[in-house]
């Protein structure tokens, strides 16, 4: 077992908690930093891949963003934007002294390896792989209005009306919510899934809803323009993109991807949705290793 080492970086006068599995080695392996989504989520469910460490002798470095977990903070919605996540992901290469690796981003962490690679000079990194993401916000609200029509009349009629009102409470919005992202994002874990996807978690309300919005379907936080239709047609670093067919990132979202990113595999889970990772675990590693084999040199 992949010994496992934690702590906590100074970040905007508050701490960034990191969690790093195996050991740095000359080996010619890049560690993988793992982006979460959210904004808001946590690194929990990554903790699935930790086998990673060991099955490909590599270091895996995975953190909770500012804001949520054990990073958690709140009342300073002036935070919440793409430059204090961006920002932290730069200072913990730097604190962690990461000069070259490979960049795992889940959906909004996927975004956020868009815009590294179109905003910035990512200096040292070997590969992107872009899991359940998006290039532009608005294809992900009108697919998931697209697709929204074959739930049921009733969860439709509620989400319409949440939309039409700004009123994103109430039973009836909740449960058409709850219907959506069982279809599209995970489903509910029992106690016979791993540890780590029923673990309680700290998400970050205040992150999301003021960097993303109200639900999935309706973006009005800073995100909310998010929009890398051109740029992304410059991309040089190396990229894989990962969805599953029911995944919230649809297939049409991922086809956008792979036509525009100059040099891309794409890879879709015939079983999975928006956790692709936790739903087909082995097929999962068994691609993402691949890749990154093939990418080190």
């Amino acid at each position: 077992m992949a010994k496992i080492t934690e702590g906590y970086m100074p970040y905007l006068g508050h701490d960034t908690y990191y969690r790093i599995v195996g050991e740095r080695k000359d080996n010619g392996k890049a560690p993988l930093i793992l982006l979460h989504g959210g904004p808001g989520s946590t690194h929990n469910y990554f903790e699935i891949l930790d086998v990673v460490a060991d099955m490909d002798d590599r270091q895996l470095i995975m953190y909770d963003q500012i804001g949520c977990g054990n990073s958690y903070l709140d009342g300073c919605p002036e935070l919440w934007t793409p430059e204090t996540w961006m920002n932290e992901l730069f200072a913990l290469r730097e604190y962690l002294g990461i000069d070259e690796c490979h960049i795992l981003g889940q959906s909004w962490g996927g975004m956020m390896c868009i815009i590294y690679a179109c905003d910035h000079e990512p200096v040292g990194v070997k590969s992107f792989i872009l899991s359940s993401t998006l290039t532009h916000s608005s294809i992900w609200a009108e697919e998931h209005h697209r697709r929204m029509k074959y739930l049921s009349e009733e969860t439709q009629k509620a989400i319409a009306e949440a939309e039409r009102t700004g009123n994103f409470s109430g039973e009836a919005y909740e449960k058409a919510n709850a219907e959506f992202m069982e279809r599209y994002c995970n489903p509910v874990y029992t106690d016979e899934d791993p540890e780590c996807l029923t673990r309680p978690k700290k998400s970050g309300v205040e992150a999301y809803l003021y960097g993303w919005g109200d639900n999935e379907f309706t973006p009005s936080g800073s995100l909310k323009n998010y929009d890398y239709r051109e740029k992304r047609k410059s991309i040089s670093t190396p990229c894989l993109i990962l969805n599953g067919a029911e995944d919230l990132c649809s297939p049409v979202i991922a086809k956008d991807m792979y036509d525009n990113i100059p040099g891309s595999e794409w890879h879709m889970f015939a079983d999975a949705r928006h956790t692709c990772f936790a739903e087909q675990t082995e097929e999962y590693i068994e691609v993402l290793i691949d890749w990154l084999n093939r990418h080190d040199k």
